[in-house]
């Protein structure tokens, strides 16, 4: 049987998209009010869990089963180009889930149950019969609660010893789960095509390309501007300060991605999401303070 190369396996797996859930659970680390540095090799264990292990297990996922779909929007993917032979892609999908479910396993019973639900959503996601997918909401609130608000409630309560974290943390984990929703979205922009011939009904498709990059703007903005509402009923002014003129910069790429939605979206991905994320960790700085305070 001819095997793919180790490059292959690795742009199978798609190093790039693993920053968001390894950022979140950073985030979480963080606003745990938890020591850093007594806790470093936990972290460290967490933050390889989150990226290199379940996401990496949902993109190998997603390109196996998009594979048809990728033989029209991006035919130099690894499986629709032939460089990942036979079924390689999905004995790599099923061995990622393995690992990830041991590795899980010495973060205590919380970082397994959030891991095994992480990976239960990443196959649904993608595999017949459920296909989340197919549908843009529920296909985008999937990835967006795996990737940013369960990485971000594991991370606290790792750190906490399994406990539950604070309603505080819980809030602004859901809030940046929703912004991340449109965050999703944007990478539907790219495969409007596609999706439309195999039948995937993404927002793009099935709203059209302008409304839903409206749409996908609003979610961004109204959960920071809510995270910046109840940061300043917390008392964590500057915090709130910050994350508003975070969103504010990403205005100007908004404007133009409405004008022109599938050729920006790519820039505000590029552009706008770094400032989104940097707004969810000086949000986590700003409830660690509030919970040490506390204390």
């Amino acid at each position: 049987m001819d095997r793919p190369e180790l490059s292959t396996v690795a742009e199978l797996l798609k190093p790039i998209t693993w920053f968001p859930p390894m950022w979140a659970f950073a985030c979480g680390v963080v606003s745990s009010s938890q020591s850093l540095s007594d806790n470093w090799g936990l972290i460290l264990w967490g933050i390889l869990l989150a990226g290199p292990l379940v996401c990496a297990t949902s993109q190998a996922v997603n390109d196996w089963f998009d594979r048809h779909v990728d033989a029209i929007n991006e035919p130099h993917r690894p499986i629709p180009s032939g460089r990942m032979p036979g079924k390689w892609g999905l004995y790599i999908a099923l061995v990622w889930t393995c690992l990830s479910l041991i590795w899980a396993w010495q973060l205590g019973p919380w970082g397994f149950a959030a891991s095994g639900l992480g990976l239960l959503l990443a196959w649904a996601y993608s595999a017949p019969p459920i296909r989340l997918k197919a549908n843009g909401w529920w296909g985008n609130s999937a990835c967006a609660l795996s990737y940013e608000g369960l990485a971000w409630i594991t991370g606290a309560a790792v750190m906490l010893g399994g406990a539950m974290p604070s309603e505080s943390t819980i809030l602004l984990a859901f809030l940046f789960s929703l912004g991340a929703h449109g965050i999703m979205t944007l990478n539907d922009f790219k495969a409007v095509e596609g999706d439309a011939q195999m039948g995937v009904r993404s927002l793009p498709v099935q709203m059209g390309v302008t409304k839903a990059a409206w749409t996908a703007c609003a979610f961004m903005l109204g959960a920071q501007w809510l995270v910046v509402a109840l940061l300043m009923q917390w008392g964590a002014t500057q915090a709130a300060i910050a994350v508003l003129m975070l969103s504010f910069a990403q205005l100007p790429l908004m404007l133009k991605f409405i004008r022109q939605p599938i050729e920006k979206a790519l820039s505000v991905s590029a552009f706008g999401v770094p400032l989104f994320v940097s707004g969810m960790m000086v949000s986590a700085w700003s409830l660690r303070g509030l919970e040490v305070a506390a204390s």
